[in-house]
């Protein structure tokens, strides 16, 4: 989705890569850098915002519905697998790059444990930078992602830096998306 929008209100916003809230003015025009994942990244002059799900209607009701019909598309009925999980992660995306974190090989590890209804999911993931200030935002995404599958009943992520992450770390299909094949 590559187009302006100016805000019909104002909305809280995550200042790309810093990581702090902020808040956007109504009538205030932005491009729109990237949708996915059920958030929209905003650029102006002086940089870029993250805008949340819970503040989408900010940016008018056509591009909320856009985003989040996207979110529904995403969403299934599957029996629970970890494939299910997975699949829950690659809905997330980093602000700055339009691959999602699985794609990016920024998830190290995924462990879970539990039965049925009580399934502990327990995630350790990095990010592309040690001093990008999006990685609280971005664990928080992935780990609201796995907590809305019903078969899940708590869910840990943590941010590690051991392997660092270099771009070889990244899936065939992550590379395709950034022309890096």
């Amino acid at each position: 989705m590559k187009k302006e929008v100016t805000l019909v209100k104002n909305c809280i916003a995550t200042i790309i890569p810093a990581g702090d809230e902020v808040t956007l003015a109504e009538g205030v025009t932005y491009s729109i850098a990237q949708s996915l994942g059920g958030s929209v990244t905003l650029r102006d002059a002086n940089g870029m915002y993250r805008v949340g799900e819970g503040e989408l209607s900010a940016l008018g009701e056509e591009i909320k519905k856009e985003v989040t019909a996207e979110r529904v598309v995403e969403s299934s009925e599957k029996p629970f697998s970890v494939e299910v999980v997975w699949d829950a992660l690659r809905g997330c995306y980093d602000p700055e790059i339009p691959v999602n974190i699985v794609d990016l090989g920024l998830v190290y590890d995924l462990k879970i444990s539990g039965e049925e209804d009580s399934r502990i999911v327990e995630v350790k993931m990095t990010l592309t930078a040690q001093g990008c200030g999006m990685g609280p935002v971005i664990a928080e995404d992935a780990k609201t992602r796995i907590e809305s599958l019903p078969q899940v009943n708590e869910v840990t992520v943590d941010i590690v830096w051991e392997p660092a992450w270099n771009p070889r770390m990244m899936s065939e299909e992550g590379k395709k998306v950034l022309g890096l094949e």
